[in-house]
């Protein structure tokens, strides 16, 4: 029996209806909509179209959002500063630093120079510190908190369940992990050493795969009726994106499976404005 398909965009657009009417809440209770500022470092095309489609959205669901564009050549301390300034201004709730930032800049200063409150990526030492400990008042990597609202409405039960998790890093995997175990499921962290992944897969009932490589999870291993979210995203030889799951082989064995486009990518977005807006009420209340 084919797999359900798991319509991110679907789920995304709900998602920024929620958003949506939170914003509008808030900009009532407070006289000014939540403020969301976008920084981009470079000349990068992808990085320059991540942060549009962001801008977009987010002025979409009623946030201020606002773009700030340093050239190449800036140097770590100019982007300190502009980081600090957006830590001083009050009308700024979020920051995001769009990511990789040129070579010769200093990521992990930048990101740990921002204001854990307005951490909208979720990647400052405090807000992955209390991630571990499963804290409320933090605010976590939009891609995984994405997932979780995907594995929500597929129905799938995570409690007591094998889950595996596909990569380590810390804007998806390793969150990732820490959000399913505290969801009860009984999590395993596969990786580049890890030595039989086929086997690993094939006893999961969810697998995440989130390792950047196109087809590295066979079809074949996906146990039947297992919950498969793909969250790779990698353009292939043909031009196409491709995830890492062989989707047609997997569809066929799964119980629930997202597609690569329109699966986890939307969701990525939608929860950055939810971590906006979370942002704003957690510096008010």
């Amino acid at each position: 029996m084919a797999a359900r398909i798991i319509d991110g965009k679907a789920i995304a657009a709900t998602v920024r209806g929620e958003v949506a009417e939170g914003v509008r809440a808030f900009a009532a209770a407070h006289g000014r909509p939540p403020g969301l500022a976008l920084v981009r470092v470079g000349d990068d095309e992808a990085s320059a179209w991540y942060v549009r489609s962001k801008h977009k959205a987010a002025t979409e669901v009623g946030l201020r959002a606002e773009e700030h564009a340093l050239p190449a050549g800036a140097g770590t301390e100019v982007v300190l500063a502009l980081v600090e300034r957006l830590n001083a201004d009050d009308a700024t709730d979020g920051i995001l630093v769009q990511l990789p930032l040129p070579s010769g800049i200093d990521e992990r200063r930048i990101l740990e120079a921002i204001d854990p409150a307005k951490d909208v990526d979720g990647l400052h030492p405090i807000n992955l510190g209390k991630l571990v400990e499963n804290r409320p008042d933090r605010l976590t990597a939009p891609t995984p908190m994405g997932v979780m609202r995907l594995i929500r409405e597929a129905g799938c039960d995570l409690r007591g369940r094998k889950a595996v998790v596909i990569g380590r890093s810390a804007l998806v995997g390793k969150p990732m992990a820490l959000l399913l175990l505290h969801a009860d499921a009984t999590v395993t962290v596969c990786h580049t050493r890890t030595a039989d992944l086929a086997a690993e897969v094939r006893a999961a009932d969810v697998v995440v795969s989130a390792a950047g490589s196109i087809g590295l999870v066979r079809g074949a291993w996906i146990k039947p009726g297992a919950c498969v979210i793909d969250v790779g995203l990698t353009r292939g030889p043909d031009g196409k994106l491709h995830g890492d799951v062989e989707f047609a082989a997997a569809a066929e064995r799964a119980g629930a499976i997202t597609p690569v486009p329109g699966g986890v990518g939307p969701m990525t977005i939608a929860a950055l404005l939810e971590n906006a807006l979370r942002a704003a009420r957690m510096r008010r209340s």
